[in-house]
């Protein structure tokens, strides 16, 4: 969640980037907090440094334009044939700093024709979800890579149905979220009859679970998840599922295990990879999470010590 308004937020990044520019190091003020998100924090601080340096250097001479390739998948369905990478070049020194800046820029100005999907530009939707440069991530919270010698490469999401360039079709992917039921369930009215209340200890339980904006980055990086789309819920729908498990003003945690639990490809074809936990853009684990639901719900207690052994 963003400290700051708005306003004030994009005010911080100018005064960074400013400081960059002026040759000048920012303040630690300069910054917007991100709270939650170190790894959303650490990409902006990193692309306004390369950004300001980068504008800095152009402005002085020192390098003048600075040329990078992006080589982006292709494959458009009303003219089907076998798909390509793409290459287009983009002067960095004019450019923003992040993925999402240089996919806008070439839709603008050479190639109107490239599809991908965009809303927020902060890190908060999820829509721009794709794989940059072997690893998946947002492009709006992805910096560029400023290696002007080595080109980047930009293609969908791995094993998903394309759509047609960098869009992929999330049907499945939204209806395994579905069938979880990813809402509060009761089977009666609060006591005052107006909400329904929880602890401060309660409610931090749910840290780390409930910042997940289903962008399917974890999922699209799962192997489980690439061969078993149909049976096997994947990690996004699954920390989800543990998410509400977790809730303590959930009152139907009975139900919901054993919803997971009636087939044992749903939950138990995880095999802690650990793909979904480096690829999530939001830092967060759910890797652990399927295993904390396994231990905490699923197994006798005598045997989640052996268990927990088993599986390191």
């Amino acid at each position: 969640m963003l400290r700051k308004g708005r306003g004030l937020e994009r005010e911080g990044w100018r005064a960074a980037t400013r400081s960059f520019f002026n040759g000048t190091v920012p303040k630690e003020g300069d910054f917007p907090v991100l709270e939650g998100h170190p790894k959303a924090q650490e990409n902006a601080e990193s692309a306004v440094r390369r950004y300001g340096l980068s504008r800095r250097q152009t402005a002085e001479g020192e390098k003048g334009k600075k040329v990078k390739e992006f080589q982006i998948y292709r494959w458009n369905p009303t003219s089907p044939s076998r798909p390509f990478l793409q290459s287009f070049f983009v002067d960095l020194a004019t450019s923003g700093p992040m993925v999402l800046d240089v996919l806008q820029r070439i839709k603008a100005e050479q190639d109107p024709s490239l599809s991908y999907r965009r809303s927020c530009r902060e890190g908060i939707c999820g829509s721009c979800a794709m794989n940059i440069d072997g690893l998946n991530n947002l492009a709006c919270l992805k910096p560029i890579d400023n290696d002007a010698s080595r080109p980047s490469m930009i293609t969908p999401l791995p094993h998903m149905f394309v759509v047609k360039d960098l869009v992929v079709d999330l049907s499945n992917f939204y209806q395994q979220y579905r069938s979880i039921e990813p809402w509060l369930k009761t089977k009666g009215k609060p006591e005052n009859g107006r909400e329904y209340r929880q602890s401060p200890a309660e409610r931090k339980k749910l840290d780390g679970l409930y910042e997940c904006i289903l962008c399917a980055c974890c999922s699209g990086a799962c192997p489980e998840y690439w061969w078993n789309p149909e049976s096997f819920l994947g990690p996004a729908t699954l920390l989800q599922a543990y998410r509400w498990v977790s809730d303590s003003r959930d009152e139907y945690t009975a139900e919901r295990l054993q919803a997971l639990t009636e087939d044992r490809d749903k939950l138990h074809r995880c095999r802690r990879v650990g793909n979904c936990t480096a690829n999530c853009p939001k830092s967060l684990d759910p890797e652990k999470a399927i295993e904390t639901m396994k231990q905490e719900h699923l197994y006798p207690s005598f045997l989640r010590p052996l268990h927990s052994t088993l599986a390191v």
